[in-house]
């Protein structure tokens, strides 16, 4: 069982604003931000959801000295006015704003050709224009009020690679990486830090069922391709985001840092799929529309 890595006020007096921070990884990311002393507001489409997750949150670090508040603000990342919303009520409730967690997704596998417009487009606009549309308001209230924030992106080891089956992802990921990158160069000479991470297999029960249903993990075991044969830890990938957030990092820009256990060096993270049926084909689809609708029913992200 990972432990946390930062000292205890590591991020005390700091504002980070998490989005998709209602459920899974971005929850788990959360939780230790407000252990280390920040403030977080979560934002995510489901006010239901976020308000669960607040008030869970904020009775887990209850104990903890130094803890961050918890604010929760319902958010489309596709809707600009939307964003600026969560910017207003951040400021209002907390003073301003020292750091971003682009963390809201979309994705599934699938053979390209099986794929529709709207399914590529739905991924697209979340991932790339979501996170491009957060960090240039934010950006911009920085700039504005000459403040030395930091954007952290959440990427997949695909996003340099390529892989087949989840092109939409690879497509919005590759460009939202090169978009950190092309920032980091740009607003350094704000004091503007901007880096990603790219997580390998970290389970969560909406994404994990939609990327390895379980027809596809009776076929092909995802932990065998993993050179340490585990899976990761959210604490884990909470302590590399909370370092990169922190002023710790703070000669680090640009930078993508994959945690996936060596998987990436096992080729494309997808590619294996090629082995698998039409026939097989349809029952994961199946599969995936059955976690789908159960992810909403449960107001999963």
């Amino acid at each position: 069982m990972t432990t946390g890595m930062l000292r205890d006020d590591a991020l005390k007096g700091k504002t980070i604003i998490v989005t998709g921070g209602g459920t899974g990884l971005g929850k788990s990311m959360t939780r230790y931000f407000l252990q280390l002393g920040a403030n977080v507001t979560i934002c995510s489409r489901r006010q239901a959801v976020l308000d669960q997750t607040a008030e869970e949150l904020t009775q887990e670090v209850s104990n903890t000295a130094g803890a961050g508040q918890i604010l929760a603000v319902a958010c489309d990342v596709r809707k600009p006015e939307e964003i600026e919303n969560v910017l207003a009520r951040t400021i209002e409730r907390f003073g301003r704003i020292d750091g971003l967690l682009n963390n809201s997704a979309g994705n599934f596998i699938s053979p390209t050709e099986r794929l529709s417009y709207k399914a590529f487009d739905t991924i697209v606009d979340i991932v790339l224009r979501g996170t491009y549309y957060f960090t240039l308001a934010v950006g911009k209230y920085w700039i504005d009020n000459q403040i030395r924030g930091t954007v952290l992106n959440i990427s997949t080891t695909y996003a340099t690679t390529g892989s087949g089956y989840v092109v939409p992802s690879a497509v919005a990921k590759g460009g939202a990486l090169i978009m950190t990158r092309s920032l980091a160069a740009e607003w350094g000479k704000y004091g503007i830090r901007l880096n990603a991470i790219a997580p390998g297999p970290f389970p969560t029960k909406g994404a994990w069922e939609r990327l390895f249903p379980e027809p596809l993990i009776k076929m092909m075991d995802p932990v065998s391709r993993i050179p340490l044969k585990r899976v990761g830890e959210h604490q884990e990938l909470a302590n590399l985001a909370a370092f990169l957030l922190s002023d710790f990092s703070g000669f680090i820009t640009g930078e993508c840092i994959t945690i996936d256990g060596g998987e990436v060096l096992m080729a494309g993270e997808f590619n294996h799929l090629e082995q698998v049926s039409n026939e097989q084909w349809d029952v994961i689809e199946q599969t995936i529309k059955q976690a789908n609708r159960a992810s909403k029913k449960e107001g999963q992200e």
